[in-house]
């Protein structure tokens, strides 16, 4: 039976949980034995998640010192003799992965988008080159399967169930690093495009109706995402891409305007519900993974459903 490690980020535990599924798809449901490690109490619905929860007393290790918990998970695997390490991709994941996978002598691939086994290796899938190629990487070394997984890539569907075993965990030594949290400021929470149920997505066939994107967004209560192409025009930000190169999203509704869909795109919305297409080609291969395929001009879609959401709103307060 495999053992697999994963370290809960306390700011973003169901991205910690889902690598859950991210561990089913490399030993199967019922070949590896669960572990967690958690900084205290700060798990989240974790414990009930995985067989065993390793947790360290409050105050002992500092939530923002990546070197020292580094320190604590490399222990942890002296001990446990993991076969496999994962950590979320998230901004104080990637502080702590590169650390552990030195600390272990290990190899790390990093901010992973895919992975399938094969034979008894794992193929873990990554972008490179700034998103414009795939690379495929198997670890063949004699330590732990290291990685890093980009949220929302897998999304698990486990029901809080088990009876997990918490294991106290008392850290060796920590070498002194001087960081210390001297103050916190709650800042402006920041609209992510993978928390809206919403999405209404421009490609390089909108680039110049984007302001109208954002009209429809409103209008469904959505928000506006983009293709790589639309963001390589220097009209919208970089935080609104879809794509290996951007983000993974999983919507109830993704709207795709003048997208041709490259497989970096294809594959970052590949957890969306359903998915209406609107574009000059129907044989675009955005198509293909469309629910509606509508062939014809993206602005030509968005005012027309534009006038019909209004008269349905005007009917609707009509009647009342």
């Amino acid at each position: 039976m495999r053992k697999v490690l994963v370290y809960i980020d306390d700011e973003a535990i169901d991205d910690s949980i889902d690598l859950l599924e991210t561990a089913r798809r490399m030993y199967g449901a019922d070949g590896f034995v669960s572990y967690a490690f958690a900084l205290s109490d700060r798990c989240g619905n974790a414990r009930s998640m995985f067989d065993f929860l390793v947790r360290t007393r409050e105050g002992v290790v500092s939530g923002y010192d990546a070197a020292a918990i580094a320190v604590c998970i490399e222990d942890l695997h002296r001990q446990h003799d993991f076969d496999a390490i994962l950590v979320p991709a998230t901004v104080f994941g990637r502080m702590i992965a590169p650390r552990t996978a030195m600390r272990l002598g290990a190899g790390l691939v990093a901010d992973i988008t895919d992975l399938y086994p094969d034979g008894d290796e794992v193929v873990m899938v990554r972008p490179a080159f700034s998103g414009r190629l795939l690379a495929e990487v198997i670890c063949r070394g004699t330590g732990p399967v290291m990685m890093s997984v980009r949220p929302r890539t897998f999304s698990w569907k486990g029901q809080a169930t088990r009876p997990t075993v918490i294991l106290d965990f008392d850290p060796p030594e920590i070498p002194e690093t001087g960081i210390r949290l001297l103050g916190k400021k709650d800042k402006r929470d920041a609209l992510d495009i993978r928390d809206s149920e919403v999405l209404i997505s421009g490609g390089g066939g909108v680039l110049r109706n984007f302001p109208l994107l954002e009209k429809l967004a409103v209008a469904l209560h959505g928000m506006v995402s983009a293709s790589r192409k639309a963001v390589d025009s220097g009209l919208v930000p970089r935080g609104i891409q879809v794509g290996q190169s951007g983000k993974f999203v999983s919507p109830r509704l993704y709207i795709a305007l003048g997208i041709s869909g490259s497989a970096q795109h294809v594959a970052g919305l590949k957890n969306a519900e359903y998915v209406i297409s609107v574009n000059t080609n129907k044989h675009a291969p955005i198509c293909s993974m469309s629910d509606i395929v509508v062939e014809g001009d993206a602005r030509d879609f968005v005012e027309g459903l534009l006038i019909k959401i209004e008269a349905a709103r005007m009917d609707s307060k009509g009647a009342e």
